[in-house]
């Protein structure tokens, strides 16, 4: 199945002359309004856009998270560690490497990241029985690994493998996509595993992430409605089971919407979440300003790190952060409409799903719309196990971005171009 492109806007209409007038005024705002649409539309269809929306968009995201996390942990890294910027310098350290990470993933071949899907998948499920079993408790979830001295999370890593080992399939399997056994089988009793295991590990929210994931790689391959409705009651039924067997969860579940009927106990972080966006009013209080950081939020430079940009940038700066990530999926969707290659169609769409439901997961945490289940805000929140895994996704789309023919030859143009260039002023001299 491919995805349906978008028809073309109609062309802009003029009204009658009685209503224009006898000058015609009226008629040139539609002529401006065409011009600009004119514009945008070639803009959109230059061969190096997807491209450049992916990098501009993850870099943006990127500065601002370092900033907010200098911001958001400067308080608590003092009374830890008595410098206020030990928590940012690990942040830029893993960030440095996720760039390395990216550049990697963005110059591997297809064929390889293919090869690949298998054993990331295997590693992944064995890392997440591990975690199961072995694994470190950290805020109710025993979602952390130690590893010597370093804890790495399973579950950030299996997102990225689940949807290269299910867009591998799919790919394998394009033309016997219409019978659902092809659709379900293996990826759908694979991906259940995944998350029955970050289940056990009662990590609720990873969990949801992974039935997104699952649900939206059915959903490019055309399943049909009744497996939504299935796994969808299947998956609603043990999130309620999952939040009804743990007072904490329960608690959070029965005050998010009104977080302060318990102000003091499940509500105190939605509430000073609430507080925080609150306070920062349109344009906020400035970088660096927030009084919720200084320890009445919890999280603030992980989870609730959404909360103290919205203190310190206001609405505007909150709505910047989540026009990246819209401007992120429409990149992965451009990618995914116009690839000829199944798996690249299948991976860029499962990788848009991913960070978009995250986002959205996380936002609504904050903004006490959704109860508290413990999501990092991709690209921006602190912490390695979350950024390593998204950037490596974040790579393999600007790879599937730069092979796109048109795309790869403008690339080649304009290094011959370059090299002319430096040959000539070469010459010169």
């Amino acid at each position: 199945m491919t995805i349906a492109t978008f028809k073309g806007d109609a062309p802009a209409r003029t009204g009658r002359a009685g209503r224009t007038g006898r000058t015609g005024r009226a008629a040139r705002p539609a002529a401006v309004r065409r011009t600009w649409i004119g514009s945008a539309r070639e803009a959109l269809d230059r061969p190096l856009t997807t491209y450049y929306l992916l990098l501009t968009s993850a870099a943006l995201l990127l500065t601002i998270g370092l900033v907010m996390v200098l911001s958001a942990s400067s308080v608590f890294s003092f009374r830890a560690t008595g410098d206020s910027y030990t928590i940012v310098r690990r942040q830029v350290v893993w960030v440095l490497v996720g760039c390395l990470g990216a550049f990697a993933a963005s110059r591997v071949n297809t064929r390889w990241v293919r090869r690949l899907a298998y054993p990331a998948f295997g590693l992944s499920l064995v890392l997440l029985g591990l975690t199961a079993i072995f694994g470190v408790e950290i805020n109710g979830n025993q979602n952390w690994l130690a590893i010597g001295p370093l804890q790495i999370q399973p579950s950030e890593i299996a997102k990225l493998s689940m949807i290269v080992w299910a867009a591998n399939i799919y790919a394998n399997k394009e033309r016997r996509l219409d019978e659902v056994h092809h659709m379900v089988v293996p990826v759908v009793p694979g991906l259940l595993m995944a998350v029955a295991l970050v289940v056990v590990g009662r990590d609720l929210g990873t969990a949801l992430v992974l039935a997104a994931i699952m649900i939206g790689m059915l959903w490019i391959v055309g399943a049909p409605a009744r497996l939504f409705v299935a796994l969808t009651g299947f998956i609603g039924l043990v999130a309620a089971g999952f939040a009804l067997t743990d007072s904490e969860r329960l608690g959070r579940v029965t005050t998010f919407l009104d977080p302060f009927q318990d102000f003091h106990g499940t509500g105190w972080q939605p509430a000073h979440g609430l507080y925080a966006m609150a306070s920062g009013g349109i344009f906020g209080q400035g970088i660096g300003a927030s009084q919720q950081k200084w320890g009445a939020l919890p999280e603030a430079h992980t989870d609730f790190i959404f909360a103290v940009l919205g203190e310190e940038l206001g609405l505007v700066g909150t709505l910047l952060v989540i026009a990246l990530f819209f401007t992120l999926a429409f990149a992965a969707l451009r990618i995914a409409r116009q690839s000829t290659d199944p798996f690249v169609r299948y991976a860029a769409f499962g990788v848009m799903v991913w960070l978009l439901f995250q986002m959205m997961i996380n936002v609504g945490m904050v903004l006490a719309m959704l109860p508290v289940i413990g999501i990092p805000l991709p690209l921006v929140s602190y912490g390695g196990s979350s950024l390593l895994p998204t950037m490596a996704a974040l790579g393999m789309l600007v790879g599937f971005a730069r092979r796109e023919p048109a795309a790869a030859r403008a690339l080649a143009q304009r290094r011959r171009q370059r090299s002319a260039g430096i040959a000539g002023r070469s010459a010169r001299r």
